[in-house]
Parts: C-alpha cells; structure tokens; sequence
C-alpha cells in the first residue's frame, strides 16, 4: 500500500505523531509519503492507495488551509480509503476524544462535505518556553479556565502514544 499522510502542524507535535504513524506503516511493509498540507498536490493524492489527514487545533480551529485542502481535493480523498485525526488540547481528556464528544472536531466535520471513514483525536502538546508573549499568555488562560498546566516554564505532551500506535496499526492493517 502506498500511504500519503497529509499534515498541518503549528509547533510541530502533529508533525511528529504523522511520523509516529508514518514508522508504524512502513515496519508493517507499506510505503509512506508525508506532506505538508500547504503543498500537497493532486498527483500525489492520485498516487497513493489511502490518504490520512491529521490537524492540529489552535484557538479552537483548525488552519484554514486544513479546510481549503479538504475542499479542493474532496473527489481524490474520497475516491480511496481514508481518515482523518485532530491533535487537539481538548483531547487531553479521554471523553473528549471521540468526534462526536469533541467539540472542536465535530463543529470542523460539520463545515466540510468530506466524511472521513476514520476520526481519531489525540491529546495535544503544550510547549510554554516556545511560545511567544501572546500565545503563551492565551494559553495559560484557556488552561487556568480548563483546569489544564499554566506554569509558563512546563512542556506537557498529552498525547496518548499507545492510542497513536493503535491509529496507525488500524491504518497499516488495512
């Protein structure tokens, strides 16, 4: 199987579950291609046998580019097997991390025509010494409002790494 994995990362963590998944389909045999959302292309999308999707969420949104691909290339991701996963902080929270209890999630599938035959949704990573002024600050508010980590000098990752695993054996299986 060829598998294109298709990605929009803001701070990278998505970036690096879409390798998670990427090394757990490659051990089981099938070629992977991982591209930014931004600049995959048709051709690529037409050359592969199965296309995953994967988002991070900042603000409670997805990027608009995520949108924007899912609509120009709508025909192609449907026309072979296909899914979908969001990486958002929400997801830290494991009744949180089913498309219909996620409310970023389901408001994103509801504004696209697309319905992905998977949707999986992985706790985020928070990196404060990264960010900047503002997005730390915002960050630290939605946190502190959450119930979530606020201390400005901690990096949690909350990301459920065997449900990431368990993603990308369903993928490879098939």
């Amino acid at each position: 199987m060829r598998l294109l994995i298709v990605y929009s990362s803001i701070d990278g963590h998505t970036r690096e579950i879409c390798a998670c998944i990427a090394d757990i389909a490659r051990a089981a045999g099938h070629e992977v291609e991982l591209a930014e959302v931004e600049s995959t292309t048709a051709e690529q999308l037409q050359a592969c046998d199965r296309v995953v999707i994967g988002a991070s969420i900042r603000y409670g949104r997805h990027r608009p580019a995520v949108k924007a691909f899912i609509d120009r290339h709508h025909a192609e991701i449907e026309a072979r097997p296909n899914a979908f996963f969001s990486v958002n902080a929400v997801g830290r929270k494991p009744h949180k991390r089913q498309a219909d209890t996620n409310p970023y999630v389901r408001k994103f599938l509801g504004q696209i025509g697309w319905k992905p035959q998977q949707v999986e949704i992985f706790g985020g990573k928070i990196e404060y010494p990264r960010y900047g002024f503002f997005d730390r600050n915002m960050i630290r508010l939605i946190m502190w409002i959450t119930g979530g980590p606020t201390d400005p000098r901690s990096v949690t990752d909350f990301t459920d790494w065997a449900q990431v695993e368990a993603f990308a054996r369903r993928i490879a299986a098939g």
